[in-house]
């Protein structure tokens, strides 16, 4: 992981890789719903039923059962609610954003040759927003025991890669910009005086905290994030006999992920002959941005006029993803009748690293519909993904090799059950829906399990449709401040609401 750039004028450096989390796999792994309004109404059970823009993204032989061309375009608002609970300290913070959620177009050739039993190709594009990352999480609160301490002496003493301690040398004498990742974490714990070496030799290589013991450590912890997931799909289907239908998918992924997060401490333990640790506060900046590449495979079958099953086949998704990261720390140290002093731990550098692969794990998708002629339809997904298989590469890099070891023991394959009716009168169409995800982690209460309710409204004009959906989630989680050394955390609960409004033309 050794340092190969340092771009003096634009204040970068790189490297091969940073510490790199579970957590940012997951965010990459799983996909919220999304598409169009009729598809979030019906939860997004169309593996089966296929005939909407969005049934491609479960389905692509979904195409092959549009009748006519269609084109069309969808608009969100999204509202985000997150209650926090921090060691008895109840907090909230939301966040609204609208977004372009989904656009597309289907082209339908129709082969009139009486003879020929494959009636017909479907060719078409979609563009789908497929995760929103605007939010913002504030926990607020007083630990009885731990201290953001033990995340500096982790790193410091060795323990992320059961190494060595880092030397002092290596902290004093070693530009920042051409540090480690860790070595930069021991750097900013030294130079802001929140832990010390047991010796001022490299003989030894430990070190030992700043801050006063006592417990009752008053934490606030601020998350921002932004930026989205997004999908280009391009997608060829045909049918056979209008009774099987086949498709195929390839899609182009991209990412932009902004988090900026500050953590501030504050204790009011004795103060000692010795300056110490009075209040701190620590800033991160994440920005990750990268492409990647899947494709589907899709199967629809005509059992009766009004039965079908459907079965699809999602693969992995490989990224190439690049991190940018930059960090401050701010501290503030007092004696026993001293003066506060004060430490700006600022390098005013970007570290900007080498770019890696981060393969997702695949899906597959079992469906079964019942429409009941013009009258409307009745639909269930269920679909299985195995988030163990998610891999960091080249996975002979330490922290990688480290990382995807945690991803083997902590996550687990889930289940996702969707289930979405359609009632029709005449030209209005009522739908609702429910979703159900099991948690991608083995204990359950990392990410817990989602639930997710919607409904909504259609109306056709003839060769306009206006669709309008609401549709609500609900998700509990407790994921650490930190993943390395100080892994306390807040109890999250997530409530989403989200409006859609698609108009699609027939053409």
């Amino acid at each position: 992981m050794k340092k190969i750039l340092f771009l003096l004028i634009t204040g970068l450096t790189a490297s091969v890789s940073h510490s790199q989390e579970i957590s940012d796999a997951v965010r990459y792994a799983q996909d919220n719903l999304t598409g169009t309004a009729r598809f979030r109404a019906m939860s997004g059970a169309f593996g089966a039923v296929g005939g909407d823009l969005s049934s491609m993204s479960v389905n692509p032989a979904g195409s092959a059962i549009f009748s006519n061309n269609q084109t069309g375009i969808s608009f969100s608002n999204q509202n985000i609610k997150n209650n926090s609970n921090y060691f008895g300290t109840q907090t909230s913070d939301k966040e609204n954003s609208f977004i372009l959620n989904q656009a597309g177009a289907i082209f339908v050739f129709h082969d009139h040759n009486p003879s020929n039993n494959w009636k017909k190709i479907a060719i078409g594009a979609t563009y789908e927003n497929t995760n929103n990352f605007d939010n913002s999480v504030v926990s607020v609160g007083t630990n009885p025991t731990n201290s953001i301490d033990k995340y500096f002496l982790a790193y410091a003493n060795g323990e992320p890669f059961k190494n060595n301690g880092i030397p002092l040398s290596v902290i004093t004498d070693i530009p920042y910009r051409d540090q480690f990742f860790t070595e930069q974490q021991a750097y900013f714990g030294y130079r802001g005086f929140v832990i010390n070496p047991v010796t001022e030799t490299d003989n030894n290589n430990q070190y030992t905290s700043n801050v006063p013991a006592g417990g009752n450590y008053y934490h606030e912890n601020e998350v921002y994030t932004s930026g989205y997931n997004s999908k280009l799909s391009f997608n060829i289907a045909t049918s056979y006999k209008d009774r099987i239908y086949l498709g195929a998918n390839l899609n182009v992924h991209i990412t932009d992920f902004r988090r900026s997060s500050s953590f501030y401490e504050d204790n009011s333990n004795p103060l000692e002959a010795n300056a110490t640790i009075s209040n701190l506060r620590f800033n991160n900046d994440l920005y990750t941005y990268g492409n990647g590449f899947s494709f589907q495979l899709g199967a629809i079958a005509k059992v009766t006029e009004s039965f079908r099953l459907g079965l699809a086949y999602e693969s992995n998704t490989w990224y190439e993803m690049n991190d940018e990261v930059s960090q401050s720390l701010y501290t503030t140290t007092q004696a026993i009748n001293g003066p506060e002093n004060y430490a700006n731990i600022n390098p005013n550098i970007v570290n900007v690293y080498d770019s890696y692969t981060l393969q997702t794990p695949g899906k597959t998708t079992f469906s079964a519909a019942y429409v009941f002629g013009k009258s409307g339809l009745i639909s269930v997904d269920y679909a299985i993904k195995d988030y163990g298989n998610t891999k960091y590469k080249p996975t002979n890099d330490e922290g990688f090799s480290r990382v995807n070891t945690q991803i083997n023991n902590q996550l687990t394959s889930n289940g996702e059950l969707r289930v979405g009716a359609e009632y029709k009168i005449k030209q209005l169409s009522l739908r609702g829906g429910y979703r159900f995800e099991g948690s991608p982690y083995k204990n359950g209460t990392t990410i817990g399990d989602t639930n997710s309710y919607s409904g909504g409204l259609g109306y056709n004009f003839g060769g306009t449709k206006l669709d309008l959906a609401y549709s609500y989630l609900e998700r509990k989680s407790n994921q650490g401040f930190f993943a390395t050394g100080f892994t306390d955390g807040a109890n999250i609960t997530s409530k989403l609401n989200n409006v859609t409004l698609t108009l699609l033309f027939e053409l």
